[in-house]
C-alpha cells in the first residue's frame, strides 16, 4: 500500500514481502523489534517509521534502516549531508 508523506507516495510493499521472504509474522517481527504488532501493519501499509524503530526493524530483517528514508526519495531530492564518504 502506499501513503501520502510530505507531498509524495510511500511505499513500503517490499517490508512485507521481505518479511514473508523470510518465513516471519507480522507479530513475530514486532515483538524482536520491541514494537506494537500493528505499528508493523500500519508501516507495511505505508506508515514511514520512527529512526529507531527503522533501526530496530532493519536489525531484525538484514537490511539498512536507511532503505525506509531512500524509498519515498524522488530524483530530485537531495540525500542527508554527512552520508558522503
Amino acid at each position: 500500500m502506499k501513503s501520502q508523506q510530505g507531498g509524495g507516495e510511500v511505499d513500503y510493499k517490499w517490508l512485507e514481502d521481505l518479511r514473508k521472504s523470510l518465513g516471519l509474522t507480522q507479530e513475530e517481527v514486532a515483538d524482536k523489534a520491541e514494537v506494537n504488532r500493528s505499528y508493523i501493519a500500519k508501516i507495511e501499509a505505508g506508515q514511514t517509521p520512527s529512526v529507531r524503530v527503522a533501526k530496530r526493524i532493519g536489525s531484525v530483517l538484514g537490511f539498512s534502516w536507511q532503505k525506509f528514508f531512500e524509498d519515498g526519495c524522488d530524483d530530485t531530492s537531495q540525500k542527508p549531508t554527512g552520508t558522503e564518504s
